[in-house]
C-alpha cells in the first residue's frame, strides 16, 4: 500500500542545513515504511519558495497558485514531517506563519514527526516548550521522538552515523508505525458550543 508523506522544511538559505535534515528524515521514513510492507510518496514543501504567498494569503485570507496546491497536499497526506530552524529559542516566523493559514482541522489525527536545526545543542529544547505544543493545539498525533540537529551534529559524514542518525532512525520508525496502525477515518469533529449557550445550560441545571 503506498503512503504519501509531506515533508515541510522551513529552511530559509540554499543549500540549508533544515532541508538537508528533512531528507534524511524522509529516505529513513521511506525505508521504515518499505520494512512494513508499503511504498512511500514523498512531497518536499519548501517555504522560502512560498514566502511571498504566504505574506498574501495572511493579508487576504486566500491561497492561490502553489500555496494552495501544498496546503492541498498537506491535507491529503497520511503523514507529515516537519522541520524548522530555530531562531531566537523558537521556530521561524515563516515556519508559524504558514500554519497560521491552514484550516484549522488540517492536521487533526494527521500523524507527524517534528524536527529542528539550529547552531548550538543549547536551542534543543525549543522543540519540546515551542514546537510541539504548536502541533498538539492543531490536534496532530506527534510521535514520541522529535529529531534535533545542531551544526556539529553533521560532521564528515552528513548526519549518516553517529548519534543524530539514530535518532533519525527512532523517529522514522515511530512515524512509520504510526501511519500503518492509524485508521483509515479521520476523528469526528466534535461540536462547538457558544460560551453563551454553556452558560444558560448551567443556568438551568443550577
Amino acid at each position: 500500500m503506498n503512503k504519501s508523506i509531506a515533508i515541510i522544511s522551513a529552511g530559509l538559505s540554499q543549500p540549508s542545513s533544515t532541508r538537508l535534515l528533512a531528507d534524511r528524515l524522509g529516505e529513513a521514513t521511506t525505508r521504515a515504511l518499505a520494512e512494513a510492507g508499503s511504498d512511500a510518496s514523498i512531497t518536499v514543501i519548501e517555504l522560502r519558495d512560498l514566502a511571498h504567498e504566504i505574506t498574501n494569503t495572511m493579508l487576504t485570507g486566500f491561497a492561490a497558485g502553489d500555496l494552495a496546491t501544498a496546503i492541498e497536499t498537506i491535507a491529503g497526506a497520511d503523514a507529515v514531517i516537519a522541520v524548522t530552524p530555530i531562531f531566537s529559542s523558537s521556530y521561524s516566523g515563516l515556519f508559524k506563519s504558514f500554519f497560521d493559514i491552514l484550516e484549522p482541522r488540517t492536521l487533526a489525527g494527521k500523524p507527524v514527526l517534528l524536527a529542528a536545526t539550529g547552531g548550538t545543542a543549547r536551542h534543543s529544547l525549543a522543540l519540546e516548550y515551542s514546537v510541539r505544543p504548536l502541533f498538539a493545539y492543531l490536534q496532530s498525533v506527534i510521535v514520541p521522538t522529535s529529531v534535533f540537529a545542531a551544526s556539529e551534529d553533521w560532521g564528515s559524514t552528513g548526519g549518516t552515523h553517529g548519534e543524530l542518525a539514530v535518532r533519525i532512525t527512532r523517529a522514522a520508525g515511530e512515524l512509520a508505525e504510526t501511519v500503518e496502525g492509524r485508521p483509515a477515518t479521520r476523528p469526528v469533529e466534535e461540536p462547538v458550543i457558544p460560551f453563551a449557550q454553556q452558560l444558560a445550560n448551567l443556568a438551568v441545571s443550577a
